[in-house]
């Protein structure tokens, strides 16, 4: 064979490889089985129209940035570092303000559901700057990325990207125009699309449930969110401890399971006197030079419900604790 023909060989079958692999890595999300099948449940089980689930899928966007996001959330970070995010003087003083300034819509969310406007302001606080960042990531895109190229969380968001799909139907909203958080989040609190269908309130009563832009539905979806998962108000959050015992922290878990009187066998104590008999779990916290510990309580097991990390817990918790502080 010619050095010319052996050339042109080598360079069809390099071609055909390229577009091959170049068609491959550009096809579509409507072409993958697994998508094939969730449409189909979509048409089937919600009556949703196959091809405009189809051209929707085809127009989706692999989200990259989500994917690094989900690998290294900022929850993985050490307290010390995670702690200075949100517990600034700017976002405490935009919280005092946020409390001035919707102090009537605070006390009503109080008042109905029982859970106080400094712990109301502290999560929509750490969740968007008080409703001035609600999230970059086009949130279909968004979804559809976890649910088919993320393996870890495949199961969840899958369910959450049907949940999505019946929200924007039910609420009215544009599939393609929704912009949230790097794992799906919207408006002002932040909820995941089931937590917006389940847990969303029309609190101004206009016949809308609008986490988008309203506040007012923000704060009293907040309420009703953290009501539905147990607050008991009045009761307290969380307390310092001594820690004197051998066991590990990760066999204790997340859920309170254990009585105060039962944690003080062990060696954990609080600083200061809670009922022997309620349930706490032991938490520690990573400064720079030492360990802290702390007894989380029920209601700190609520705000975790809301984010599932200790972590951020604690940071919303300490923000509405310095929140109420400015107010007094």
């Amino acid at each position: 064979m010619s050095n010319k023909l052996q050339m042109l060989k080598i360079f069809c079958i390099t071609f055909f490889f390229a577009f091959y692999f170049m068609s491959t890595a550009n096809a579509g999300y409507e072409e993958r089985d697994e998508v094939k099948a969730f449409i189909t449940m979509m048409v089937e089980k919600h009556g949703y129209d196959r091809d405009m689930l189809t051209d929707w899928f085809r127009k989706a966007v692999k989200q990259e940035e989500t994917i690094k996001s989900l690998d290294k959330p900022a929850e993985s970070m050490p307290w010390h570092r995670y702690r200075k995010i949100f517990m600034t003087e700017k976002r405490i003083n935009q919280g005092i303000q946020f409390w001035k300034d919707n102090k009537e819509t605070l006390e009503r969310a109080e008042k109905i559901y029982g859970v106080p406007p400094e712990m109301i302001t502290a999560i929509i606080g750490v969740e968007t700057f008080y409703g001035k960042y609600k999230g970059k990531f086009p949130v279909f895109d968004t979804l559809v990325t976890i649910a088919f190229d993320y393996p870890k969380r495949a199961s969840f968001f899958k369910k959450e990207l049907e949940q999505y799909l019946l929200l924007i139907r039910e609420e009215e909203l544009d599939a393609y125009t929704l912009k949230g958080s790097y794992a799906g989040a919207l408006g002002k609190p932040q909820f995941i699309s089931s937590s917006y269908r389940h847990y969303a309130v029309d609190f101004d009563g206009d016949g809308k449930r609008d986490l988008l832009n309203n506040t007012v539905d923000a704060i009293g979806s907040v309420a009703n969110y953290f009501k539905q998962h147990g607050w008991n108000n009045g009761d307290p959050v969380t307390v310092s401890a001594n820690y004197k015992s051998k066991k590990k922290f990760s066999s204790y878990g997340m859920k309170p399971k254990h009585s105060i009187s039962e944690l003080s066998k062990h060696g954990i104590f609080p600083s200061q006197p809670v009922m022997p008999s309620s349930l706490a779990t032991p938490i520690q916290l990573e400064q720079q030079d030492h360990k802290e510990y702390w007894l989380g309580l029920h209601n700190f097991y609520v705000i975790t419900r809301y984010n599932h990390s200790n972590l951020y817990a604690m940071a919303a918790y300490q923000l509405s604790q310095s929140i109420r502080q400015g107010m007094n």
